[in-house]
């Protein structure tokens, strides 16, 4: 009996290490893609909006390139070796050096520095996007099937929770002291640890803070979460195999036509999301002039309504299904993405309404009511982008045949990675010719075409 209450300890410590691992990982793409560095690059450091956006898409489109070429094949390769943490490692090694170096990353750089930077975000995103796929493939290794919806709805919710423990604390020690505007008492006097807002530091130490924290939060997954047992293979018969099983399984998608079917629409809505995450921040900074503690608020406020998305995902995945779920939270992108890019200074649901820019309140932000419209719709894209993400792994892990699923995570890497350049591209061009709300609204087309392809897509597992 005792060992049996031992055994189930260790279980459920392993599980919640996985999910913590989330915790690690996710606020490097909250902190440094989404709400603090990616802005402070596009609009400080190349000191043009436009050219920044333009440089921003390359980097990621490269980083999205790497992923797609390598994730397939690294995957089929774990799945010969049969051990995935010794592939985590790997990632968040490479990850780590290349956060840190966005420390050094200053307004007015000359082109070798821009290029440097540029690279290291590069070199952080494959990263990220290979412990992805690891990550997700140790899932129905260490939870039964009727709970990998709950423990992925934790994790991705303990991911948020992480982020938001450092957005409050870069929010009091940075963003609201360095604006001269607030005079809170219980706020410090200046920006903490010296930093030198002149020289942006109070933006840049997100880049140092991202890589700490995942470096220390990494380690519970790799000293407790129970890892598939060796094969034992060589590695040059793994990597033959591997390749050999990738060109394979390209091949006989065929044969797994619902798999494939869920993958391609699994590429359209992915791509939609997260254009929304990213260009929903460009967009209202451009249209509502929000600076960073502007962001910084707003980033805190979502992530609390990102860690009920995440909960209530997989809630919502183990009562109806993931493909009802996804069904309901790609949906729910859909009105949201329509309700947001109808919001203007001057107007709501497209139609012009005179005084609508008029302050409500004496609060130093969203004072008027556009701004706290698309705050309110800000928190529809938080619950149902998180939820889908939830519901998205735990789809795939209930489709694939159980042999096979690292392999299948990495063509999943590779469905939210391929046509990642699409979506910024389509933006960028909408926008050009359009104007920002068509542009941020084209991702629209993405939404719905994903959409409607999870029609076809049965919940059914295939094995072949």
């Amino acid at each position: 009996m005792a060992d049996q209450l031992t055994a189930a300890s260790d279980q459920r410590l392993g599980q919640a290490s996985w999910a913590l691992f989330e915790w690690a990982r996710n606020p490097y793409y909250i902190l440094i893609m989404i709400y603090i560095f990616g802005p402070y690059f596009t609009n400080d450091v190349i000191g043009d909006p436009v050219l920044g956006q333009e440089i921003w898409g390359y980097i990621t489109g490269f980083a999205g390139l790497i992923t797609a070429s390598l994730a397939p094949f690294l995957g089929a390769i774990a799945d010969k070796v049969g051990r995935r943490k010794p592939w985590i490692a790997a990632s968040v090694i490479m990850m780590i050096p290349a956060i840190l170096l966005l420390w050094y990353a200053v307004p007015g750089q000359e082109t070798r520095g821009v290029v440097t930077v540029s690279i290291a975000l590069a070199i952080a995103g494959t990263g990220f996007a290979f412990t992805e796929v690891f990550h997700n493939a140790m899932l129905p290794s260490i939870v039964p099937y009727n709970r990998m919806g709950s423990l992925s709805g934790l994790a991705l919710s303990l991911g948020n929770g992480g982020t938001l423990i450092i957005l409050v604390a870069m929010l009091y020690a940075f963003a609201l002291p360095a604006q001269p505007i607030i005079n809170w008492g219980w706020l410090p006097d200046q920006v903490l640890f010296g930093l030198d807002v002149s020289s942006h530091e109070h933006d840049r130490i997100s880049a140092p803070i991202s890589a700490v924290w995942l470096f220390v939060f990494s380690i519970p997954l790799f000293l407790f979460t129970p890892d598939q047992a060796g094969t034992g293979i060589t590695a040059r018969a793994a990597i033959r195999q591997g390749l050999d099983d990738v060109w394979l399984t390209i091949r006989r998608l065929r044969d797994y036509r619902n798999v494939a079917l869920y993958l391609i629409a699994r590429m359209l809505f992915n791509d939609g999301k997260v254009a929304i995450m990213t260009f929903g921040i460009i967009y209202a900074s451009g249209v509502f002039d929000w600076g960073l503690a502007e962001r910084l608020i707003l980033a805190v406020f979502l992530t609390v309504f990102a860690i009920i998305g995440g909960l209530v995902g997989g809630w919502l995945d183990d009562i109806v299904g993931s493909k009802r779920a996804l069904l309901v939270t790609i949906g729910g992108n859909c009105v949201a993405l329509l309700l947001a890019v109808s919001i203007t200074p001057t107007t709501l649901l497209f139609i012009p309404i005179e005084g609508m820019d008029v302050p409500l309140w004496d609060f130093a932000f969203f004072r008027t009511l556009p701004e706290i419209l698309y705050v309110l719709v800000s928190v529809l894209f938080a619950l149902f982008i998180t939820s889908a993400y939830a519901n998205s792994r735990t789809m795939l892990a209930r489709i694939a045949p159980e042999a096979e699923m690292t392999k299948f995570f990495g063509l999943y890497a590779l469905s939210g990675q391929v046509t990642t350049f699409i979506a910024p591209l389509m933006v960028a061009f909408f926008t050009r010719f359009y104007g920002n709300q068509v542009g941020f609204g084209s991702v629209l087309i993405l939404l719905i075409a994903g959409f409607l392809l999870m029609f076809r897509v049965r919940e059914t597992r295939e094995n072949l």
